[in-house]
């Protein structure tokens, strides 16, 4: 198995599974001298890790971070950086069931049919389990971008819908007071109003995640094939339970006129290039190449597949059956994914700031 690691200058490769004994990453290209404390990364995973929340799977993972190597005296060597995180709560025993059985909407189906095998104790490799890794990186990525960003910069991303129920305000210092994430207070009984009544159901549901990437400056990202929209939309599709990808209006300025998309320019001298924007339907990126505006982009999270209710399957040697998941599972993945879509952007901000001064700088 290949594409195991992304990234061009800020490289991330993770490996692990879900079951295994551990979930580990080398993340390569960070400089040297830059000050990192296990603690950092501790709280950052602290964010994404299960159990929290009677909304979330109950698995108990404390996901403490080991670091391998690459730190030194608190501060990274320039060296590989090589982090471990020790799997303490599996119950692989709650998949013997369906140990012969595919799940509908899982990756059980297509790893079997490329592999002739598959690790059905909680999808193997396929599992979100794996983003916790991502988590940690985007801890480097920050650091990275502190460490040549002189001026503040934010990265910050929110839950706006869960099922058919929407927010209808955006607060950034709300994201991190409740559990679900949610930027907007009013909205957060409906959110868990739905959550709830999808696993009395026996059942799931999706969610849509806002990421807002706030103090970067314009020219990050390459024309053509190294896009900076391109790249942010590989890495946020990458994440497990992602089906949609859009920056800024994305599929709605399919319904706009040119004079409605376009993201007028005028003069203005306190900005950081002495111009400024009407409007950001762009999403802060242009020609693949950041604007120096807000960077906005969202992500469709599907339902989580894994539900109690009886579902029609087959089995290895294509008998039908049927399947009803048992076990520990998110009725809303959209949540735990919150911190994961916050981490690979910071990811590939970071990479992209380093192929910039590369070139550039």
């Amino acid at each position: 198995m290949t594409g195991n690691g992304f990234g061009e200058i800020f490289r991330t490769t993770t490996f692990g599974e879900s079951h295994g004994p551990a979930i580990g990453c080398v993340i390569e290209g960070v400089p040297a001298r830059i000050p990192l404390e296990t603690e950092e990364i501790q709280a950052a995973l602290n964010r994404r890790r299960p159990g929290q929340s009677a909304l979330t799977t109950q698995r108990q993972e404390s996901d403490k971070v080991q670091i391998l190597s690459g730190i030194f005296n608190g501060q990274t060597t320039g060296t590989p950086i090589g982090l471990l995180i020790l799997n303490e709560d599996q119950h692989s025993s709650d998949y013997a069931p369906i140990a012969d059985k595919f799940r509908p909407g899982h990756a059980d189906l297509p790893y079997f049919l490329k592999y002739g095998n598959r690790d059905y104790r909680g999808g193997g490799r396929a599992s979100a389990r794996e983003t916790a890794m991502r988590v940690a990186a985007g801890v480097l990525a920050r650091k990275v971008l502190g460490h040549f960003i002189q001026t503040p910069f934010e990265i910050t991303a929110g839950l706006i819908q869960v099922g058919k129920e929407k927010i209808t305000s955006w607060d950034s210092s709300q994201i991190n007071k409740n559990a679900l994430f949610c930027p907007d207070p009013a909205a957060l009984p409906r959110f868990e109003n739905e959550i709830k009544k999808a696993r009395e159901n026996k059942d799931s549901v999706g969610a849509v995640i806002e990421i807002r990437a706030l103090g970067f400056p314009a020219g990050l990202g390459e024309p053509v094939y190294d896009r900076l929209d391109a790249d942010l939309a590989k890495a946020l599709m990458s994440i497990n339970a992602v089906k949609g990808v859009e920056i800024g209006d994305g599929f709605a300025a399919a319904s706009l006129t040119g004079r409605q998309n376009a993201d007028e320019l005028f003069a203005d001298p306190t900005a950081e290039n002495g111009i400024g924007f009407g409007s950001n339907h762009a999403g802060g990126i242009l020609g693949g190449l950041s604007t120096g505006q807000p960077i906005i982009a969202r992500i469709a999270v599907k339902p989580t597949p894994s539900v109690a209710a009886e579902l029609q399957t087959v089995t290895t040697d294509r008998k039908k059956t049927t399947i009803s998941t048992t076990g520990r599972h998110d009725p809303c993945v959209g949540i735990r994914a919150v911190p994961v879509a916050e981490a690979m952007t910071a990811c590939v901000l970071a990479d992209h700031l380093l192929r910039f001064r590369a070139q550039y700088a």
